[in-house]
């Protein structure tokens, strides 16, 4: 099941291997549920978050199909993230706490992440009676997304497979420097959000298509998935500050409150800096001249 896609082969037949590997992966976590239903769902989206990088990559020759595969993928993904999410919330804290040695605040941090917790017991036990048809109808959904890839028309042409990939990666590469752009310019929430989506697709893609230059895309992957790293904790960070201020009562007092809000901001424009010299130098290269290398390696390795 190794996430790769083979330049030595058919790109529409790897493609549907590696797709169906990916899917296949996550009904098996989803029925198994070895440690648990929860790190069972936080498991399979992973590998949805990587099959829906994999549909950008047909995206040129196929965009109603990607765009019908993402959607039902994502759609379904989303179904199942309440308590993952809440549960992320509760690891902010701990985040949070590795990044202070104030007593008050510790302390603080502690007491809101009590609360925290929780909340997450209670949305699992809202969810708990409706949760096993939900994972039962994500599984149906993964069959079906399987069973879509029978229809995709493609062509295996290596002229065209090269162009098509030529394509994807520099649309992918100035989606990420405009995003980069945006956030210095702004420094709006949904701008990182952007650009840490734009940092997974790019390190999902190195790793799909890793065997065209085995070492540098090993490296390009490391650092992207460094960057990725980085807007992860700073994305909950603002998932955390918005559930506060949407409902102010989950933290216990004021005092609490302030040191919540100083540590949340303190390390907040921390990661943000951090993530913007990381992005400067994963996005570093040309758009057009990156992917002009990637189609010109896929050629040659195709051969």
């Amino acid at each position: 099941m190794a996430f790769r896609i083979r330049p030595s082969r058919s790109f529409p037949q790897e493609f549907r291997r590696v797709t169906r590997s990916q899917l296949n992966a996550a009904i098996e976590t989803l029925q198994q549920r070895e440690h648990g239903v929860h790190e069972a769902i936080h498991a399979a989206r992973k590998r949805f978050k990587r099959v829906r990088a994999l549909y950008w990559l047909i995206e040129p020759d196929a965009k109603e199909f990607r765009n019908q595969e993402n959607a039902r993928i994502r759609d379904m993904a989303k179904g199942l993230s309440a308590v993952r999410d809440a549960t992320a919330l509760v690891e902010t804290l701990d985040y949070l706490q590795s990044m202070t040695d104030q007593p008050d605040e510790l302390r603080s941090l502690a007491e809101v992440q009590s609360c925290l917790r929780d909340r997450r017991d209670r949305i699992a036990s809202e969810e708990e009676h409706d949760l096993e048809r939900k994972l039962e109808d994500a599984v149906a959904t993964c069959n079906d997304a399987i069973s879509a890839l029978d229809e995709l028309d493609i062509s295996a042409s290596r002229a065209r497979t090269a162009r098509r990939l030529e394509r994807v990666w520099a649309k992918q590469l100035r989606k990420a420097q405009r995003s980069i752009a945006a956030c210095h310019e702004t420094r709006a929430e949904d701008t990182f959000h952007e650009l840490r989506k734009s940092g997974q697709i790019y390190w999902m893609h190195l790793a799909i298509l890793r065997d065209l230059w085995p070492t540098a895309m090993k490296a390009k992957e490391s650092e992207a998935r460094a960057l990725v790293a980085l807007l992860g904790h700073e994305h909950d960070l603002s998932v955390l500050l918005q559930v506060i201020n949407e409902d102010p009562a989950l933290v216990p007092d004021s005092d609490s409150l302030a040191h919540l809000y100083a540590a949340i901001i303190r390390s907040q424009q921390s990661l943000r800096e951090q993530a913007l010299d990381s992005a400067s130098d994963v996005f570093a290269e040309d758009p057009a001249r990156e992917a002009s290398i990637i189609a010109t390696l896929w050629s040659d390795a195709s051969d």
